[in-house]
């Protein structure tokens, strides 16, 4: 019998579903906006904010944790640098997703997923 998951799975294993949300969290914390699926962006949309809200704890073991998730040391130092000083006074909501219509190919919903200046 099948269960709800509280993820998305896509029918992708496990390490190279993570991969996936690694890559695309890195990319989008580093050109701070990615063109990427809907789905794809709802479900990394979490993961980056949770690296922002790491970068505004600012202390060691929140460096540590971002270091392993953040493929590029570059991306965790302008977290912890940049990011961190632009939401020190926001609570949350640090993304943002503008729908921009569908893939020629094979009709996907393509969204722009952006941080919020």
């Amino acid at each position: 019998m099948g269960y709800k998951t509280p993820h998305r799975r896509w029918t992708r294993s496990s390490g190279f579903r993570k991969a996936l949300y690694r890559n695309l969290v890195t990319d989008l914390l580093n050109y701070e906006h990615i063109t990427t699926t809907e789905t794809k962006a709802k479900a990394i949309r979490g993961l980056a904010e949770k690296m922002i809200t790491l970068g505004k704890k600012g202390n060691l073991p929140a460096r540590r944790e971002a270091l392993s998730f953040i493929y590029s040391s570059d991306v965790t130092g302008k977290v912890f640098g940049e990011l961190a000083t632009r939401y020190a006074d926001r609570k949350g909501g640090y993304t943002r997703i503008i729908k921009l219509g569908q893939r020629v190919g094979d009709g996907a919903p393509i969204v722009q997923l952006e941080l919020v200046k």
